[in-house]
């Protein structure tokens, strides 16, 4: 007798459901997600495409700050996080050589404390909230290129994934949320408008914490650490320090290396590290200097670290991104390119004392004195940041009526293609009309 064997197939990737949207946008993190949960909102239709899987995990220190805080609160959010398990911080304490200084948390209802989700929770509540709202997601699956008309302007993306022919879809404009190395700022050929000048190294693990337990930031002379309560009971416990450093002292073992950084700090500090499992994981980033980039052209934009990224040591990241997403995607209902121009210069106004002050504290070049006067400067911005936010109303389905069409894919199926030759030469054309051009 002949046994036949059940056969087991892997699944493919779904395929987009249309072959044009309002905005494709590449990177599903929190850029890409929060994004991608606006302009659904606003009744756009809208792709967001990652090459990761759903829920994955990321890079990222967790900690929010008071801007990303009032964001998710505003779009509904913050609620959520909180159920899934994620801790209300309360207090957040300066530890300057042996001094601290302890500031409690609360900003009223939609400002109750801080969080540090973890990616794997925050990035996916982000997601479910935008595929509620209407939004399509491709996981696992990569951009390869973006393709332009004859005039250089954006006019969709390639993408690709495992088992399937390489499938071009066409948008009125692309998003690039895709992180420091962005293939979009690359096809676009964004420019840098500037460039920090320092980088710091961070190396973190997982370690129990007793609940309840608030921010600790710690400085001494030439290195810094943080302990970051997450979700599932743990903190994130950071050690900091030069990249110079890092290349110096790292080489030989990463673990006794960010102890040795992490006891020089605050015996405390390390004491509570040494609590993780012997086989715990560490993560490491050895640093990128900062940089602003152009934050649009004609048919594309970036947001998050792919138009603006600073060193994690002030953990402002993930604020940037929410707050650039919210201010693309009123850019992008009004449809104008005085509204474009507007967010780029509010941006880059934020972005620059941003950076300024980050750049100041990476350097390591500062006395106990000096780097708490920096955290008082990074405050203020803060503080305008949330002000600002509250003076706004959030992007609306309402914001899209009478949106301009920048670009509608004609009828004639030829029509719908890029302009002759490869795809690769169609995106290298995409800079010709940067300036001055509308989105």
């Amino acid at each position: 007798m002949t046994m036949t064997m059940p056969s087991t197939t892997i699944p493919l990737p779904p395929t987009p459901r249309r072959a044009h949207y309002d905005a494709v946008i590449v990177g599903a993190r929190c850029a890409g997600a929060s994004t991608a949960l606006l302009l659904a909102r606003a009744g756009l239709k809208v792709l967001a495409i990652d090459r990761r899987p759903y829920g994955s995990d990321t890079l990222s220190t967790h900690a929010l700050m008071r801007p990303a805080v009032v964001q998710l609160s505003r779009w509904g959010l913050l609620k959520p996080l909180l159920e899934a398990g994620t801790p209300l911080i309360e207090t957040t304490t300066f530890h300057y050589g042996d001094d601290a200084i302890t500031i409690p948390l609360d900003g009223g209802p939609n400002l109750p404390g801080l969080i540090a989700p973890r990616r794997t929770v925050l990035d996916r509540v982000l997601v479910d909230a935008a595929l509620k709202a209407g939004a399509e997601f491709l996981h696992d699956a990569a951009v390869g290129d973006l393709f332009a008309d004859t005039q250089g302007r954006a006019r969709g993306v390639e993408i690709r994934s495992a088992g399937r022919a390489a499938l071009r879809v066409s948008a009125d404009i692309a998003i690039g949320a895709d992180g420091i190395g962005s293939l979009v700022a690359k096809c676009c050929n964004a420019e840098v408008l500037r460039s920090g000048s320092v980088s710091a190294a961070h190396v973190y693990g997982y370690a129990p914490v007793e609940p309840g337990a608030g921010y600790h930031w710690y400085f001494r002379d030439g290195i810094a650490g943080s302990l970051i309560p997450t979700n599932d009971g743990q903190a994130c416990i950071v050690a900091s320090m030069p990249t110079r450093l890092f290349d110096q002292r790292f080489r030989l073992g990463h673990a006794p290396a960010r102890l040795e950084v992490l006891e020089a700090l605050s015996p405390t500090l390390a004491e509570q590290a040494s609590r993780a499992p012997k086989d715990v994981r560490l993560h490491m980033f050895r640093g990128v200097p900062g940089y602003v980039r152009q934050a649009y052209g004609p048919g594309w934009a970036l947001v998050g670290d792919a138009g603006f990224f600073r060193d994690p040591i002030t953990a402002h990241g993930i604020s940037d991104a929410l707050r650039d997403a919210e201010g693309l995607a009123r850019a992008i209902l009004d449809g104008s390119e005085g509204a474009f121009a507007a967010w780029q210069q509010e941006r880059d106004l934020v972005a620059n004392q941003i950076l300024d002050t980050t750049d100041a504290v990476a350097s390591f070049d500062w006395t106990l004195g000096d780097v708490g006067e920096i955290h008082r400067r990074l405050s203020a911005v803060m503080k305008a940041e949330v002000q600002s936010l509250a003076d706004r109303q959030i992007p609306s389905r309402a914001s899209a009526a009478g949106r301009p069409t920048a670009y509608r894919v004609p009828a004639n199926q030829d029509e719908r293609q890029p302009p002759a030759g490869s795809s690769r030469r169609g995106a290298s054309n995409l800079h010709r009309n940067r300036t001055g051009a509308r989105p």
